[in-house]
């Protein structure tokens, strides 16, 4: 399976840096949303980018591991988010509400059946995947259908009108899953040795956090440290992880903004820009993760993040609270006078 992303075409630079530099404003004062702005009408190819029907997709898939002791949680407490989720009384939910942006929950493999439900999507690929300190997370084909799938959720929220989405995630283990993503996609060389990627998730104490760590190590003495991002990928992700990467790669297929959230999105990231790098183009990183790892990730790509609240929520909270950001950036490109349109001079000569 392959996917065709391209990278914007700069042709429009010029004069989007034009629009964004005769505002009314000294240049640069705007800071960092001029070049947001410029990546926005890059993406869309305009002059005047609009922010059409934004939304929020949460994965939520179960992790094999997460009975071996990697989470402060219990594995029930995914099911029991994803309630929570659907019935409207999640941190997601709120911020949500808040900057009007829809919100859909997606089943990738949780171990529990919701039914038929408003809000959800079910994309289960199984009750979980397998624990990876004894076999692979998943098989090479349930990967691909991961990937598939994701692409095809992203395709449709871009059919009915979508053109930028945030990523969020809900899953017991998964950020163990991502600390091993992470350190086989970048590794040591790139500041990700287990150690340093390896945090306390929902809250882990010192000893349980030398456990996780202990528990991670025996995963790669098993697996081993693959770098082809499918194989890391059926190594030691995740169902919710896994889609994600493919709805990222279809987004960015169908020249959606991606809005990226903290560290297990990152590592979905991870895995998609590994199969294809121009999506790296189509992304804005929401802020930084209090989780360690987060870090390592965005130096890898070279980023810095919109916002650094010390979030370690998850849920694609990060992603929601970011979203004024996106939009003051479209709006200051699209309503703000120029300095010839409201007839005040222009800095001297």
């Amino acid at each position: 399976m392959t996917f065709q992303i391209c990278a914007p075409d700069r042709a429009l630079a010029a004069d989007l840096q034009h629009r964004i530099d005769n505002k009314t404003k000294p240049l640069g004062a705007l800071g960092r949303l001029e070049p947001l702005a410029l990546q926005l009408g890059l993406i869309q190819q305009t002059l005047s980018p609009e922010l059409r029907q934004p939304h929020i997709m949460v994965f939520a898939g179960d992790h094999g591991a997460a009975r071996a002791g990697i989470s402060a949680f219990p594995q029930d407490v995914t099911w029991q988010m994803v309630e929570n989720f659907l019935a409207g009384g999640a941190a997601i939910n709120v911020f949500s509400r808040q900057m009007g942006l829809g919100l859909t929950v997606i089943d990738c493999g949780v171990n529990h059946e919701f039914g038929q439900r408003p809000g959800l999507i079910n994309a289960k690929l199984g009750p979980g995947t397998a624990n990876y300190l004894d076999a692979p997370a998943m098989s090479a084909e349930q990967a691909d259908a991961a990937l598939a799938r994701g692409r095809e959720l992203a395709h449709t929220l871009a059919a009915n009108g979508c053109n930028v989405v945030g990523f969020g995630e809900m899953g017991i283990g998964n950020t163990a899953a991502a600390s091993l993503l992470t350190h086989c996609l970048i590794g040591d060389a790139g500041g990700a040795d287990l150690v340093t990627v390896t945090g306390r998730g929902t809250g882990l104490d010192d000893a349980g956090l030398v456990r996780k760590r202990e528990l991670l190590g025996q995963a790669l003495a098993r697996g081993g440290r693959p770098t082809d991002p499918r194989a890391a990928l059926a190594e030691y992700g995740g169902f919710e992880i896994a889609v994600m990467a493919g709805a990222m790669l279809g987004a960015a297929e169908k020249r959606m903004t991606l809005l990226i959230d903290g560290f297990i999105v990152t590592s979905a990231l991870l895995v998609a820009h590994a199969i294809a790098p121009a999506i790296l183009d189509y992304c804005v990183f929401a802020h930084r993760s209090k989780e360690p790892g987060h870090t390592a990730q965005l130096k890898h790509f070279g980023v810095d993040p919109l916002m650094e609240l010390d979030l370690r929520l998850g849920e694609g909270t990060g992603a929601a609270l970011a979203f004024p950001l996106l939009q003051a950036a479209a709006n200051f490109l699209n309503e703000m006078a120029s300095f010839d349109s409201a007839g005040v001079s222009d800095k001297n000569a």
